[in-house]
């Protein structure tokens, strides 16, 4: 039985959450703060992670520092801030999905389902390191290796790079960019993909990740 994790300072919210991730049969651990959150994770083997940005003690953003300095788990924003920037701050931090104040709960179930889903079939063997040209992606380590120089990559940027070195060549839509990195089968969010998008060619090179208008994104092969 998964054990799931739900950090919110609303008890209201952390029991609706209970009563339908239990329902799905998910064991859960609950928290009101930041620390007491990460106090559980340190004790406990968490499967995912349900993190609310504003708590006491320590702020979301701050939890999931932490957690990514450890270990992976999948990790779901909930949070009633709505502006892009958090949005972006919290996946380029490592959060997994955003979800905004106030949701479905069946919604959040789902995306639980799904996230844990994609990890268990991520832990099947797989070749550990990709190269298309003069780039390779160390699957293990989560970087890039361009001219013998190790780059450094955020979760989600590596996500994308990865899902395109992995078919180079290929034209990847903006949906299925959005699905892979992630784990997001909702609507899209045209100005994140942006953002990684332009990241990632400062880090390959310009030349490698190419625009087919109003189609999506390609990976050239330049070796």
């Amino acid at each position: 039985m998964p054990n799931i994790l739900i950090a919110d300072d609303e008890k209201e919210i952390v029991r609706l959450l209970k009563i339908y991730l239990e329902a799905e049969h998910f064991n859960i651990f609950e928290a009101y703060d930041g620390a007491a959150a990460y106090d559980i994770l340190l004790r406990e083997s968490i499967d995912l992670a349900i993190v609310d940005i504003m708590m006491p003690k320590i702020d979301g953003y701050e939890l999931i520092r932490k957690i990514r300095a450890g270990r992976y788990i999948p990790i779901l924003v909930i949070s009633a801030k709505t502006q892009l920037s958090d949005r972006i701050l919290g996946i380029e931090l490592g959060a997994d999905d955003y979800i905004v104040k106030p949701f479905e709960p069946l919604e959040v179930a789902a995306k639980v389902k799904a996230h844990l889903r994609r990890t268990s079939a991520q832990q099947a063997p797989r070749e550990n390191i990709l190269t298309v040209g003069e780039l390779s992606l160390d699957r293990d380590r989560c970087v890039l290796i361009k001219g013998g120089e190790q780059i450094e990559l955020t979760r989600a940027e590596f996500k994308v790079l990865e899902l395109f070195m992995q078919q180079p060549g290929r034209v990847f839509t903006k949906e299925l960019i959005y699905e892979h990195a992630w784990y997001s089968e909702g609507g899209v969010d045209d100005n994140t993909i942006r953002v990684i998008i332009s990241r990632l060619r400062d880090k390959t090179g310009a030349e490698y990740i190419k625009t087919i208008r109003g189609l999506g994104y390609r990976l050239e092969n330049h070796g």
